[in-house]
């Protein structure tokens, strides 16, 4: 039987407040159909008797653990990172906790810790960028109530980031800088987040002739975009759209290793906004992902499903361009060999 600090059980309670142990119990939890007035003296009794219920008491009672899973590919990466803080301190306002698994990029490991950590829980929230669509749609039959983030299902609560505008966003900045040659470093191919960039990419080509976009496969973190350097640098474009800040930053590091001059001779843009892309050498141009706004908007669609609300409309939020040092007017091709400034100034007396 739960006991408070001085040993008060809830049978102290009952009889403080004068109503039934159940009364007690309902009240303190929130039940709607207990009388207010009753609500209010059961409170000032367990007040009086510095009554606090047990959290294994308040689940019982409840029928819940309290406890929702959290299901992400890569707890490496800050993007994932700021989700799950903003989805945590969500839950716990709300006196929840969350379960954290990571699925570590594989589309298996998501399935079989989507469905575990379901038997455990209250509900799902699910982040599975690679997970086919007919074999998502499959499983969150399985897992109700469950929220994706950045994934869509019929009836299923999402929140998502906008990443086709966020990218079209990049493209004009860049284009508006005078940039007509560009290559973008794609992520993981079967990536839902990839595929919405390639989009945004097909369309603005499309209806800018005048544009050539090169598609160099790469991957998702800093030793990916490091290792394309010399492809982006042969490639003679002018500037380098990276699938993310990390991919961005790895290549940053490399070309200008390598004597490549950020922007004069190449622009690099990344994509997130992650904490380290504004202390690059220059800042890094980037978009910023409201990654934590989404980890508390996926908390309250959880938070209702469990209330027995209805699933709320799929949410979109657009990240927002964020224009740094690492862009600037197109210069020469980045593997173009510009005259130091000692010739410039023997031409200068020639």
């Amino acid at each position: 039987m739960p006991r408070g600090p001085k040993g008060v059980t809830i049978n102290d309670v009952a009889a403080r407040a004068g109503v039934s142990l159940s009364t007690v119990s309902r009240a303190l939890n929130g039940n709607p159909t207990v009388d207010p007035a009753l609500v209010a003296r059961v409170q000032q009794a367990a007040a009086e008797l510095e009554y606090t219920a047990s959290p294994v008491a308040r689940s019982l009672v409840l029928g819940r653990t309290q406890t929702v899973a959290v299901v992400v590919p890569d707890l490496g990466n800050p993007t994932f990172q700021a989700i799950l803080r903003g989805l945590s301190r969500a839950a716990a306002a709300d006196d929840y906790h969350v379960l954290v698994a990571d699925s570590a990029e594989s589309v298996d490991e998501e399935r079989a810790l989507a469905a575990t950590t379901r038997r455990r829980t209250d509900g799902v929230i699910l982040c599975a960028p690679r997970m086919p669509q007919a074999e998502l749609d499959r499983l969150v039959g399985g897992l109700r109530p469950v929220v994706l983030v950045n994934r869509s299902s019929d009836d299923v609560p999402a929140v998502r980031a906008d990443y086709r505008s966020a990218l079209t966003d990049e493209l004009d900045l860049l284009y508006a800088l005078g940039h007509r040659s560009m290559v973008f470093l794609s992520g993981v191919a079967r990536s839902v987040a990839n595929t919405s960039r390639l989009e945004a990419i097909a369309a603005f080509a499309a209806s800018h002739p005048d544009v050539a976009i090169e598609e160099l496969p790469c991957g998702v973190d800093f030793d990916a975009g490091a290792a394309s350097a010399d492809a982006v640098i042969s490639s003679g474009a002018t500037a380098a759209l990276a699938f993310n800040d990390l991919v961005a930053m790895g290549l940053l590091s490399a070309v200008q290793a390598a004597g490549c001059r950020v922007p004069d001779d190449l622009s690099v843009v990344g994509f997130d906004d992650i904490p380290f892309a504004r202390y690059t050498s220059p800042p890094l141009t980037t978009a910023t992902v409201p990654a934590a706004q989404l980890g508390a908007q996926a908390w309250a669609r959880m938070r209702g499903l469990l209330e027995g609300e209805a699933p709320r409309d799929p949410l979109w939020l657009r990240p927002e361009l964020v224009a740094r040092g690492t862009t600037g007017p197109r210069g020469p091709a980045a593997g173009g060999v510009a005259a130091d400034s000692g010739d410039a100034e023997t031409n200068e007396f020639d």
